[in-house]
């Protein structure tokens, strides 16, 4: 079938309009379709390759666009001489010296995008309980020196009560 708009190309897109009652149906090819059309067929043609990098990268600029500037731009690791310049271009570090050395400008983003800067892991599935409720146990403390370290008396003492009750679920 041939195309409705220009007759030269094979029809490839299919349109059907209902307007009060009435059905239209039009039948265009790829590039007439693409003219005629304010939406195109494929949003994504235009954005080049995707990759997680570039996706990282992005989202290390956009936190830190408003936050701290042009400053870590000229930041460089220590260890392997990776400037923040690259990092953001590639999207990879250079080594784990580069986690320290980028901290500022990369933990907003890790903990954004992985909902906390400690990776969890699975969890075996016999043993599963005991290691969520330690799990739950060193962040409880980790809490309760923090509300210390704050003068949060009254979150300790429920942090403390908290932490004895999964001791005492675990056997300790």
């Amino acid at each position: 079938m041939l195309c409705d708009k220009c007759g030269e190309r094979e029809a490839s897109v299919h349109i059907v309009k209902v307007v009060n009652g009435d059905k239209k149906e039009l039948n265009l090819c790829d590039k007439c379709a693409n003219e005629s059309m304010e939406v195109p067929l494929n949003p994504f043609e235009d954005l080049g390759e995707f990759s997680f990098q570039n996706l990282l990268s992005g989202l290390v600029d956009y936190v830190n666009k408003a936050s701290q500037g042009a400053q870590n731009n000229e930041v460089v690791c220590e260890n392997c001489g990776m400037a923040y310049n690259e990092f953001k271009k590639t999207g990879l570090l250079g080594c784990s010296e580069c986690y320290k050395n980028f901290q500022n400008s990369i933990n907003p983003v890790i903990k954004r995008v992985q909902g906390d800067m400690e990776h969890m892991g699975k969890v075996p599935t016999k043993a599963g309980k005991y290691f969520i409720e330690k799990r739950k146990l060193v962040k409880l403390k980790e809490e309760l020196q923090q509300a210390i370290f704050g003068e949060e008396y009254e979150k300790a003492a429920v942090l403390r009560d908290e932490i004895k009750s999964v001791q005492e679920s675990m056997g300790e």
